[in-house]
């Protein structure tokens, strides 16, 4: 049962709200109908049992005023005869029982006393009425129910002279017309009835099939079609203007399908665009969600931070982040990823901040500096987060940079404050005592302010030429000798090494071809390369100026690619830390081994002459034992 109330239930609830008040509206009519029918017919039966009341009290009253002498005089064959003949004249008495006044049957039609008591072996008696009274002039009349309808019993009491006889029953049959025409009218209000229903049943599931199943399927269609599923489509084989609507509801489908397709293509290259764009940027760039997950990471971050082999999309920034970068940035992300809104006294909104910048020192694996910028991302109607942009700069070379000038700018200050105290002090001097000195003092005055105003243009060259060389300025290259700058570079410091009993000496390779380059710049490197070795090597050590033809093929003599130059010394050296700034701008050396002299240019110069010819410096150098610096030129082809 409960099966069938859950089957009738979802039955029920796949109709429409219209399909179940038109059932409802049927059920009521036809309930109306029908109880009016009924009514009808219930009227009908009850007049034919008035009519039939009447009749057989009538009748009762007949046959009791003509048998009653009879049953006084003891006259049962004439009462049998007569009752006989009465009862065979109609069909509207069902039967006639005669009982005397205790009761007992004697005498009855369709059977008498003699059949009874050979049948039943005992004395029959008849059962009367509660409310019947032998005294009662008025018939006793009731109904009770028989297959073929409703009979009325008559019971008329049998008097004579005043003196109780007994009883008449009289049994009357339903007209036939009336029942026949009540049965029909009762059958055919049930098959109405049954008819309209099974109509209605018919046309509900007819309307399942054919309206409610496919407006089901277009409503599961639009929900997905508003879902983004542009690739449904409905198969249901209907004419008319249901299957023209599924017809253009495909045809709708099928329009956003190819819309989609167009704007899933156009949105793939635009993020294609923006990722290469992303991917190219120098700067490190990661995007973040509200939560601090990761969803784009460029090439330049992961280097950064060391993630290029960690799959890190989809997880949370702070877990991989350095622990330095951890520690500053936490609770500012947490800050700026949530939407606070606090209101002062003044009922003013104040705002968490949209943006940060921050500068991060890393000092392992490497010592690193980094710019991080935070930004957030607002939806189009700037009213929620929907992520966060984390810009990361490498400053490091920018805060070297800046040390180093700040560096050069206090090197440079002490040069020129040096030399211009010295000129000022010896010219003063001259100038207010210059009567009382002598010649030699004079002379001794005058040659030291003039060295000191060379070693301010020294000082200003070296600018000035770092200057030139780092811009778009060309030079103009030809065959040169190359022993012609080498043996003027140590004729000038030839002097210089024979005060600090150092020997400057050279190994050229006879006949070495000639090689394309610029005089002046290559006579700078070679001042700059040999003015350094002298300065670093201690009393006592060697310079040695080399040039040497370098082949493609060992084998081959012939085949010369370029010329090497070394210069080599036995100084102090260079420490492993300090090897690979070298070549920076104004960088020095001497800063760590306490010597005053230099601007820290003079490698940065020789870096950038040999970058002019193509070409790069390199060096080898061991603390306490020597350096060497070497770098190639091409050579000369006609």
């Amino acid at each position: 049962m409960q099966v069938l109330k859950e089957i009738i239930a979802r039955w029920w609830s796949e109709f429409t709200l219209q399909t179940k008040l038109m059932a409802i509206a049927t059920l009521v009519v036809s309930l109306v109908m029908s109880s009016l029918t009924f009514w009808a017919v219930n009227s009908i039966q009850q007049d034919a049992q008035m009519n039939d009341t009447r009749f057989g009290r009538d009748l009762g009253l007949l046959l009791a005023s003509n048998v009653s002498p009879l049953i006084a005089e003891d006259n049962l064959t004439e009462v049998a005869r007569f009752s006989g003949r009465f009862f065979n004249s109609t069909s509207s008495v069902r039967y006639m029982i005669y009982a005397d006044e205790k009761g007992h049957i004697f005498f009855g039609i369709p059977f008498s006393e003699n059949e009874v008591k050979n049948s039943l072996t005992i004395q029959r008696k008849l059962e009367l009425p509660e409310d019947y009274n032998p005294k009662a002039k008025i018939p006793v009349v009731r109904q009770h129910l028989t297959p073929n309808g409703i009979v009325t019993d008559v019971f008329v009491p049998l008097s004579h002279n005043k003196e109780y006889l007994g009883v008449l029953a009289i049994g009357i049959n339903p007209n036939p017309t009336v029942v026949a025409s009540s049965n029909l009218t009762r059958d055919v209000t049930i098959a109405v009835f049954i008819s309209i229903w099974a109509m209605v049943i018919l046309g509900g599931v007819f309307n399942a099939l054919t309206i409610t199943q496919p407006i089901k399927e277009l409503l599961l269609g639009v929900k997905n079609i508003a879902a983004g599923n542009f690739k449904q489509r409905i198969d249901l084989p209907l004419g008319g203007e249901l299957g023209e609507l599924i017809l253009n509801f495909n045809d709708m489908a099928e329009i956003l399908e190819k819309y989609e397709e167009q704007n899933i293509e156009e949105l793939t290259a635009e993020k294609a665009k923006l990722e290469t764009l992303v991917s190219t940027i120098a700067d490190g760039a990661i995007l973040l969600d509200s939560q601090l997950k990761l969803i784009l990471v460029n090439p330049a971050a992961r280097r950064m931070f060391n993630w290029e082999n960690t799959h890190i999309i989809g997880e949370d920034l702070l877990e991989y982040l350095p622990l330095e970068v951890t520690q500053q940035l936490k609770t500012p992300l947490t800050n700026i990823s949530h939407e606070e809104h606090l209101e002062d006294d003044k009922n003013h909104a104040n705002f968490l901040p949209t943006r940060g910048e921050f500068t991060i020192t890393l000092s392992s694996p490497n010592q690193h500096i980094f710019r991080i910028l935070l930004t957030q991302v607002l939806d189009q109607n700037r009213e929620n987060i929907k992520g966060i942009v984390m810009t990361v700069q490498d400053i490091t070379k920018e805060a070297e940079l800046n040390e180093a000038k700040s560096q050069f700018i206090s090197n440079v200050s002490h040069e020129l404050r040096t030399p211009l105290f010295n000129i000022k002090s010896f010219i003063e001097t001259l100038f207010e005592y210059g009567d009382d000195l002598t010649e030699a003092e004079k002379l001794e005055f005058l040659q030291t302010a003039n060295n000191e105003t060379d070693r301010l243009t020294r000082l200003v060259n070296d600018v000035l030429d770092l200057s030139r060389l780092e811009s778009s300025k060309s030079y103009e290259f030809t065959p040169l000798d190359l022993a012609q700058p080498i043996e003027q570079t140590l004729r000038t410091y030839q002097l210089n090494a024979r005060d600090k009993n150092i020997q400057l000496a050279q190994e050229i390779t006879p006949d070495l071809p000639p090689i394309w380059g610029h005089y002046d710049l290559l006579l700078q490197v070679f001042t700059n390369l040999v003015g350094n070795a002298l300065k670093f090597t201690l009393e006592g050590g060697k310079v040695t100026v080399k040039a040497y033809p370098v082949k493609v093929n060992p084998e081959n003599t012939k085949e010369i690619s370029h010329v090497r130059v070394e210069i080599c010394d036995t100084g102090i050296g260079i420490a492993p830390e300090d090897q690979e700034a070298i070549f920076d701008r104004f960088f020095r050396v001497e800063n760590r081994v306490h010597t005053l002299e230099g601007t820290g240019l003079g490698l940065s110069i020789v870096k950038n002459i040999t970058e002019k010819h193509n070409s790069r410096i390199h060096l080898t150098s061991e603390v306490g034992v020597g350096t060497t610096f070497w770098f190639d030129l091409p050579i000369y082809s006609k």
